[in-house]
């Protein structure tokens, strides 16, 4: 129940009371006793909700910083994956490392350009000058 509610209740009860033996008597004479209940009860509250170190647990600085700061586990991971004999078989690790490269462009591996040779020709000067005369006749020689 609340303050207001319950005081309410109060003030019914006492007027009741007082009206039944004397009539003369209202609700609104016993308003001042209520004014110095509230008061009392104002101070009393006062001091239960200030704010007291008792039952708080102090931690130091230096606690506080170490708890945040990132473990370091490279020698447990490292114990950990010499420990292994299991070897993956290489498709299956280049199959997992092209699922995780992404489709960016950036993600992709430069491909290696070959480099082209001078493009010959599989023909020589004496298989030029042969169809040189088949097709031009025996006039064209040179």
């Amino acid at each position: 129940m609340s303050a207001s509610l319950l005081r309410k209740g109060l003030e019914l009860l006492e007027s009741a009371g007082v009206s039944g033996s004397s009539s003369q008597r209202s609700g609104t004479a016993a308003r001042p006793n209520n004014r110095l209940k509230k008061k009392k009860n104002k101070s009393a509250r006062s001091k239960r909700d200030k704010a007291t170190i008792k039952g708080r647990i102090i931690k130091s600085a230096l606690e506080e910083y170490q708890k945040h700061q990132a473990a370091d586990h490279f020698k447990k991971n490292m114990q950990y994956m010499m420990g292994t004999h299991f070897v993956a078989d290489s498709t299956i690790t280049e199959k997992i490392l092209t699922q995780n490269r992404g489709r960016k462009a950036k993600d992709l591996p430069v491909e290696k350009v070959k480099k082209k040779h001078p493009e010959g020709t599989v023909f020589t000067e004496e298989d030029f000058q042969r169809f040189e005369r088949e097709y031009f006749g025996r006039a064209g020689t040179i």
